[in-house]
């Protein structure tokens, strides 16, 4: 069994392509990648549910790892591209933390909902109107 276990193991090192896929510079990155998509699927939700916190320890987490990846031998493309991809959607995440918490977006939205609730409440009133003139 140790032969057999050796054999395939030459086979797969033969092959660059194959080794690489196998080695942990290509699997490292790809299972690294769930946390920028996540970053990038949070860019759609509420921005006070981001944690300032959480989003600054991020951007150092990824600046750090990003020039990590060009500094080990062989070149981590694919973790630089993870990181930078990651440090991106940090920045706007941050951006939209700040925006929501220190630069008026929590008052504006608060202004924005009672226009709105006012516009439609007057459309209901205005329909009722109509219909009690109809009759």
């Amino acid at each position: 069994m140790a032969a057999f276990v050796k054999a395939v193991n030459a086979k797969i090192r033969s092959n660059p392509t194959l080794s690489y896929f196998c080695s942990t510079h290509f699997w490292g990155p790809a299972s690294n990648f769930g946390i920028p998509v996540a970053a990038v699927m949070d860019a759609q939700k509420s921005p006070e549910l981001i944690s300032g916190q959480m989003t600054l320890a991020l951007c150092i987490y990824s600046a750090t790892f990003m020039r990590y990846a060009l500094a080990v031998t062989p070149k981590n493309y694919l973790l630089f591209l993870c990181h930078f991809i990651n440090e991106g959607s940090q920045l706007t995440q941050g951006y939209r933390y700040l925006q929501w918490h220190h630069w008026g977006g929590k008052e504006k939205a608060g202004v924005l909902g009672a226009v709105e609730g006012a516009k439609e409440k007057a459309a209901a009133a205005g329909d009722k109107i109509k219909e009690a003139a109809s009759k």
